[in-house]
């Protein structure tokens, strides 16, 4: 049973996560919505901790590696699934935008992962689990910011990658085409209509989907597979 720490946890994809590795694993999720988090806590009772961090905010991702290091809590695995979106055309795009989403998804995944893999790299066994995206690869109007920081962690997993490899420590990337989540709930019927068509699947993917590709990125099945991107898309995009 290994202790994984899952980020952005309260969200579709995070709770599908959860529900999927709880029985399995020893839990730890993070969330910047305490409340979410507290339910979350209370609907998955296998959860053995919580951390309540915006990790917008480098100070209180600090704050957050110091709680994990002061309780000693040794993580084998760790999963940066937390992300957030702020769109505007690119010449309409202004510097707030832009850090607030580079510095969310991009910034905190380095920071967790640097904290988190000096113990992998002592136990020489770990694996880091990034949830990027399909628009990461392929560019997206009005998301110059959030293809930015998703292209950005998977050319920085590739390079952690491969000075891990010698510590059995394995570094992925999961990139989910259009899921059903509170991003994809905001589309209307004719946005819905037009985007299946572009899917060769005809159909919006579930979090299970992602959930069932981290499932084995986290078993041992997965043991030989490091610096990979593993796109979860139904063939919208096949790179």
């Amino acid at each position: 049973m290994r202790k994984i720490l899952i980020t952005g946890a309260s969200g579709g994809i995070g709770e599908a996560i959860c529900d999927s590795l709880g029985l399995k694993h020893e839990l730890f999720v993070l969330g910047r919505n305490k409340s979410k988090i507290k339910n979350l806590c209370q609907k998955y009772k296998f959860i053995k901790g919580s951390f309540v961090c915006d990790l917008s905010d480098e100070n209180q991702i600090y704050k957050t590696i110091n709680e994990i290091n002061k309780n000693s809590i040794d993580f084998d695995i760790l999963i940066n699934n937390a992300g957030v979106t702020d769109d505007a055309l690119f010449l309409r795009m202004d510097l707030e935008k832009w850090k607030h989403v580079v510095d969310t998804n991009s910034k905190s995944n380095f920071l967790l992962s640097s904290a988190l893999s000096k113990n992998m790299i002592k136990k020489k066994w770990g694996r880091i689990i990034n949830i990027t995206s399909v628009v990461g690869h392929t560019g997206n109007y009005g998301q110059s910011n959030y293809c930015a920081s998703k292209a950005g962690i998977l050319g920085m997993s590739k390079s952690i990658a491969l000075e891990l490899a010698k510590r059995n420590i394995t570094v992925n990337c999961i990139a989910p085409g259009f899921i059903e989540t509170s991003m994809t709930a905001v589309l209307s019927e004719s946005q819905r209509e037009s985007l299946i068509d572009k899917i060769p699947m005809g159909k919006i993917g579930s979090p299970v989907d992602v959930a069932n590709c981290v499932e084995f990125l986290v078993s041992d099945k997965s043991e030989y597979i490091t610096g990979q991107t593993i796109h979860v898309n139904g063939g919208l995009a096949m790179l």
